[in-house]
């Protein structure tokens, strides 16, 4: 078959040489976005008089029998025809004839693929928005009906201080939010028409860029055509923004299957999102939470993979990029299954909150409360701390914990401490007291909870 380019060629590849250069097994992904970048380009050919109104109604009419079947699913690509712009360039001309190859007046494939990886991307993000809002709604769902639930805090993975169920929730939400507002700030980025830069040089026809970019819905237009064609910044920022996305999710994974096992059961995971075993009739497993995790990892890899790319390619357009999509399109495909798997696992997850409630009952979480309240009554706060650390010790030696401790025992440590310590030693006491603004104190978490709604309105 003779290529669409291949006037100046005397000689064929061989098969496997063209199938290992072809990027159609992965760019077909663009087929939709590919033709409404044609739509436009041809619309504009025919508004500026480079095409005559009956070739502009022509290809209009061939660029809408391939629509309709693309989204149908009924086009055949080829490797022979190499990428997703010749397959569907070939496709227009065996349906309409020779006027088909009109379509390519003042166009290159290089301003042609980096404007649909525009308008493919600048719709992926907005849905990637919207699941992030979707999952934000149902953290705050969550955290309204364990405002007050009590849980173990930690640092170091070891207990330290009494929280707020909800507080720890709305943690992740607030991670959410950044990821969010780094999403829609990128859409600016994303919002910069190439069309019209042609290879790299730009074009001798009277094209009107702004008019594709009318069409398409585009706020600008690129300033430089070079720049046009070889900018991929939009699509690394894409990466990184999801690569932190994914840290978020994986981080949140890690806690939901902590809180899964048998050591903790603060949760229990709906049988929808966990699976059993092949062996062990018992086992309840956090598979999508794992899943997750695990998949963060090809994240920060595409990420990694596209910047290699480019950190060598002088200007502009370098087959290597080429790697740009697959990617991309991974991404894309992970980063919306994440969160809509996400939002269903916490959604329909059941907390244990009698667990939840003799956890804080059984530690030392509430060892700060001692110190701060000898630090009210005028004991600094490093001998309040030493003070404090060694009636830990002695409960230790006890087996019991704080509140168990008889007053007598406390009071060889310090005369300050009163009988009224064992009330502001019980978790839910401890919790209310953090009233600092953002601190896990159940006012303030309601005022965060109105304030996370005021940024979903």
């Amino acid at each position: 078959m003779t290529k669409l380019w291949g006037g100046r060629f005397q000689k064929s590849a061989e098969a496997w040489v063209d199938e290992f250069g072809a990027s159609i097994g992965f760019d077909q992904q663009l087929v939709l976005e590919d033709l409404e970048g044609s739509v436009a380009h041809v619309t504009m050919l025919g508004a500026t008089g480079i095409l005559p109104a009956e070739d502009v109604e022509a290809i209009l009419g061939g660029l809408a029998q391939l629509q309709e079947k693309a989204v149908a699913g009924e086009l055949e690509f080829t490797v022979a025809n190499e990428d997703i712009h010749l397959n569907l360039e070939k496709m227009l001309i065996d349906c309409i004839g020779p006027v088909g190859g009109k379509l390519h007046t003042g166009r290159s494939r290089n301003d042609q693929v980096a404007t649909d990886m525009h308008i493919f991307l600048k719709k992926r993000v907005k849905e990637a928005i919207d699941c992030i809002e979707t999952f934000q709604k149902t953290l705050l769902e969550k955290a309204e009906e364990h405002v007050e639930t009590i849980a173990p805090g930690y640092t170091h993975l070891q207990r330290a201080q009494p929280i707020s169920f909800a507080h720890h929730l709305m943690a992740y939400f607030w991670m959410l939010e950044r990821d969010k507002q780094r999403f829609t700030e990128s859409i600016k980025r994303i919002d910069i028409l190439p069309l019209g830069a042609g290879a790299m040089a730009g074009t001798t026809f009277p094209i009107d860029r702004l008019k594709s970019a009318e069409l398409l819905g585009f706020s600008e237009v690129y300033a430089n055509s070079m720049d046009a064609v070889s900018d991929r910044d939009f699509i690394v920022e894409f990466l990184s923004n999801s690569s932190l996305l994914m840290a978020h999710l994986s981080r949140f994974a890690e806690e939901i299957i902590l809180w899964s096992t048998d050591e903790f059961k603060f949760i229990e995971l709906d049988d929808a999102f966990s699976t059993g075993s092949s062996i062990m009739p018992q086992k309840k497993n956090p598979d999508m939470a794992e899943l997750i995790r695990g998949k963060t990892g090809r994240v920060y890899g595409n990420l990694m993979g596209l910047l290699t790319v480019l950190k060598g390619t002088p200007l502009t357009y370098n087959k290597d990029m080429q790697e740009d999509k697959e990617g991309m399109f991974d991404t894309v495909h992970t980063i919306l299954g994440s969160l809509k798997i996400f939002e269903g696992m916490v959604r329909t997850m059941t907390v244990n909150t009698e667990r939840l409630h003799k956890a804080v009952h059984s530690d030392f979480s509430n060892a700060t409360e001692l110190a701060d309240y000898l630090a009210t009554k005028g004991m600094p706060f490093r001998e309040a701390h030493e003070v404090t650390g060694k009636l830990v010790f002695t409960c230790i030696q006890k087996g019991i914990y704080l509140l168990d401790l008889p007053i007598e025992d406390m009071k060889k440590e310090s005369e300050l401490i009163e009988a009224d310590i064992y009330d502001v030693l019980a978790p839910e006491a401890a919790v209310r007291r953090r009233h600092s603004l953002g601190g896990t104190g159940f006012d303030q978490v309601n005022i965060q909870i109105a304030k996370a709604k005021a940024c979903l309105s």
